[in-house]
């Protein structure tokens, strides 16, 4: 096996042969334990980045392992292809969203199947396609008969540019996070899941996902922000129209004797009255509505008010407390109004300063009434200040002041969720339609399910913004189903996150008469291990959550959790650059000279900047066809593999690919030198090579334990390590069978990892079948103890030699053997040591 390794020649071959074979077609009656290994699919963008080669490549390594250990392996791959972008592409490339989308699943197919990855491609699934929307318009109308799905007025952010609704959290500065355009307060009638309904058991849900990042689920329970504390009201010192209380909820009713002012939110119905009489208010609110809506936003932007002229009178003092609107405060959380206790509050202490209202401590950590810094103090302690309170630490303290409320008839102790039910309507044309229609005498009906799909019209125009759909012609116009009179079709369509909220399941099972096969998904269910970004923490990640409760809830599936597993790998990153002019530079367009880096083109000087996470944008971006074109599939999935932790994030460095391949040909030198051996060490020629090597048989089977673990672990990394050590220690030894035998399990080892240089290795060796069906090597479980320790010979305290002797060796023989250590023997020089100290299994010192 002395002929160079072609990656390239041997990259498409193992692929045409895995294809033809089938190898990764997972079988849904197999009686072996079953594996479920799912990465997030893909937005078809059109290009696979290095990002999806990293992600792809870890669940890659586990599916395949999972096979080499005796499992069906449900490994498959699909496109989340609905979505804005395809609608962009529509007006300004003049093509239709649907030929687009199609043409990149075509394109980063290609790029994945080039990368040799497990899939089992007869599973793929494309969200636009009818025969997947078809059957989520199915399960759409399910959830609407379990009354989960209902449609209402609500407000909504509106983007004037895009014409679609917008979720808090793409409101970045008051604008649309994609157009940049200024976003607007609307009412619209928008369909809804009840999310909420299903509040408690989504909290309760993530004590059980103990295979979940801590991190994710910390963010999921903030999320979903249950909070128990005590609703009451506020009188108003002067009514506001027919309005004469504030209704407020409070986490924190222990510090209602710090309570300083009261705050209402723009859009609160107080607010609303009051500006209808004061132009600078009606202003002010205005600007609130055009800041961001998400919690991290409001939370980080400068507190403002506006002084409405009224107070509320505090419940227990009397004392009128000044009520303000203020543009931290929210109408979708709580009632949309706030008790104010600036000393235990950041938030409030902010707004406080800045316009110098009183700011009380009632809780003290030490008992002590020292004036508030900068901080608000929000750890334990004891009441003060607090009247019949005082004394009382903080739970002791929410108690008795709810009791108080609730027997004096002013409040109740309650809970409250930051969760709100889940809009799914978007005014956009490349989405699932929604199945219902409208009709003037029987109101919103559902489309019957033998008229599903209700397929998008091919035949729209994007040559002006909005709905395509709202303006069509034709398709929008359909008899009812119940009266038969002229109706029309409900024109929004869902969410993008209702198709990634099932397609898990989908891929499954996929029967063509219903969205799938309760029990042959059970056998799947739940994805063993999912992988994806950490930016999927919160919104896929509940919504799937929600949605398969949703489906058990309607008796669908036995199954509530959709992922047992879950990993949130790190990004990969490149330097930036920039030539004179301060354009950004892609990395193929600076070259390194000397000490420093140029264009290529003239050779222009090149500021190196931060080292980010790819983007387009800023040019850092490496195509993964490139780099297989120069170095290969395996040397690429081995850097994805090596050097970061797959949790952090992994700098794309030239040096670090170049080493990758170098590793590769390390690889095939030494599978090499075994494809020229036979059985038991013998040359071709017959000639004994040697016998066992008792240390390298025990580092192999220690190696196959580690690697094994560290896969199941997820840490590549260690895995990879392992790997780099056991191929020195058969580099250095010397001709046996052991070595032979180590160099074939080595290929094994390597098989999930550099796949297509395995199965080349494989083939050349004379083993039997593909790699990728081959069982992982055994470990015998004695191999993994150390019989032999390392003993130090010392002389006057002083290391002189070493010595390998069996575990548990007498003192009489430690001392025997540590006088002959050549070292030893030269120092004393013939001297007779007058006191030897034996450590067993440790040392030997000798005194002289």
């Amino acid at each position: 096996m002395q002929r160079r390794f072609n990656p390239l020649e041997a990259d498409a071959k193992w692929q045409r042969i895995w294809d033809e074979k089938q190898s990764f077609r997972a079988d849904d009656t197999s009686d072996k334990p079953r594996s479920y290994v799912l990465e997030m699919f893909p937005y078809p963008s059109g290009r696979i980045h290095i990002g999806h080669v990293r992600n792809y490549t870890m669940g890659d390594v586990l599916a395949r392992f999972r096979r080499m250990i005796g499992h069906e392996v449900l490994h498959p791959m699909g496109w989340d292809a609905f979505g804005m972008p395809a609608e962009n592409a529509a007006m300004e490339k003049k093509v239709h969203p649907g030929d687009w989308t199609r043409s990149n699943i075509a394109n980063m197919k290609a790029q994945l199947k080039r990368l040799g990855f497990a899939l089992d491609w007869s599973r793929e699934l494309a969200t636009c396609e009818p025969d997947y929307y078809g059957q989520e318009q199915a399960l759409f109308l399910d959830l609407y008969e379990a009354g989960l799905v209902y449609r209402k007025e609500s407000a909504v952010n509106w983007d004037p540019v895009d014409m679609t609704v917008l979720a808090n959290e793409q409101v970045i500065d008051g604008k649309g996070w994609r157009s940049g355009a200024p976003v607007e307060k609307r009412k619209l009638n928008q369909w809804f899941l009840k999310i909420t309904q299903f509040a408690d058991d989504l909290l309760d849900g993530l004590k059980t996902l103990d295979q979940w990042p801590e991190k994710v689920r910390l963010m999921q329970e903030n999320w979903i922000g249950k909070s128990v504390g005590l609703q009451f009201r506020f009188k108003l010192d002067a009514p506001v129209g027919d309005i004469t209380e504030l209704e407020v909820f409070s986490t924190r009713p222990d510090t209602i004797f710090g309570a300083s002012f009261a705050a209402v939110a723009a859009d609160h119905p107080i607010a609303l009255a009051l500006a209808e009489k004061d132009a600078n208010l009606a202003a002010f609110a205005e600007e609130c509505r055009k800041t961001g809506t998400a919690a991290a936003e409001v939370e980080t932007q400068e507190k403002k008010g506006y002084d409405t002229g009224l107070s509320v009178i505090h419940p227990f003092t009397g004392a009128k407390l000044p009520l303000f609107v203020a543009n931290f405060v929210l109408m979708d959380y709580g009632t949309g109004a706030v008790m104010a206790v600036p000393a235990h509050d950041q938030r409030d202490l902010d707004f406080a300063r800045k316009y110098m209202l009183p700011t009380p401590r009632v809780v003290s950590p030490d008992g002590e009434d020292t004036p508030v810094g900068d901080e608000a103090w929000t750890g334990p302690g004891a009441l003060i200040n607090s009247d019949f309170l005082n004394g009382m630490e903080i739970e002791a303290a929410k108690a008795a002041v709810i009791a108080r409320a609730e027997t004096e008839g002013w409040g109740q102790g309650t809970t409250v969720w930051r969760l709100r039910d889940w809009g799914v309507s978007r005014q956009r044309y490349w989405g699932t339609p929604i199945p219902f229609i409208h009709c003037d005498d029987c109101g919103v009906v559902p489309v019957p399910k033998d008229q599903l799909p209700v397929t998008l019209p091919e035949d729209v125009s994007f040559d002006i913004p909005g709905n395509p759909l709202e303006r069509h012609p034709t398709w929008k116009h359909v008899d009812c189903p119940k009266c038969g009179k002229a109706a029309r079709r409900e024109t929004d369509t869902l969410d993008t996150f209702v198709d990634s909220s099932w397609y898990f399941i989908r891929f499954a099972s996929q029967p063509d008469d219903k969205p799938f096969d309760k029990a042959v998904a059970e056998q799947w269910l739940p994805v063993g291990q999912y992988i994806g970004g950490i930016e999927h923490a919160i919104l896929h990640l509940l919504y799937a959550r929600f949605w398969t409760r949703a489906l058990n809830y309607c008796g669908k599936i036995d199954v509530k959790e959709p992922f047992a597993g879950l990993f949130t790998q790190g990004m990969v990153t490149h330097e930036t650059y920039k030539d004179p002019a301060g354009h950004w530079l892609a990395p193929q367009d600076v070259e390194k000279r000397g000490d420093s880096l140029v264009t290529v083109a003239g050779g222009e000087p090149v500021t190196i900047g931060r080292v980010e996470k790819m983007s387009k944008s800023k040019k850092n971006v490496v195509d993964p066809d490139d780099i297989i074109d120069q170095y290969g599939a395996d040397a690429v999935r081995w850097f994805m593999l090596s050097d970061s932790p797959p949790e952090r994030d992994l700098p794309w460095t030239a040096s670090g690919i170049e080493g990758s391949w170098r590793f590769v040909n390390r690889l095939w030198r030494l599978f090499g030198e075994a494809g020229d051996q036979g059985e038991g060490g013998t040359n071709k020629g017959g000639e004994d090579r040697g016998g066992t090597d008792k240390a390298l048989t025990r580092k192999l089977h220690q190696t196959i334990d580690g690697i094994a673990k560290d896969i199941e672990a997820l840490s590549f990394n260690k895995a990879v390590a392992k790997i780099y050590e056991l191929t020195n220690a058969i580099e250095k030894a010397g001709p046996s069978a052991s070595r032979t035998d180590a160099i074939r399990a080595l290929a094994l080892l390597v098989a999930p990892m550099v796949p297509h240089l395995a199965e080349e290795a494989w083939s050349d060796m004379g083993c039997e079948g593909l790699i990728a069906d081959a069982a992982w090597p055994p470990v015998d479980p004695a191999m993994l103890v150390e019989d032999e320790v390392t003993i130090a010979c010392q002389v006057m305290g002083k290391l002189r030699d070493t010595i390998t002797v069996p575990k548990g060796l007498p003192k009489d023989e430690l001392e025997r053997l540590a006088l002959a250590a050549p070292n030893v023997a030269r120092t004393l020089d013939g001297a007779t040591p007058k006191k030897v100290i034996v450590v067993p299994d440790r040392l030997v010192n000798l005194v002289i």
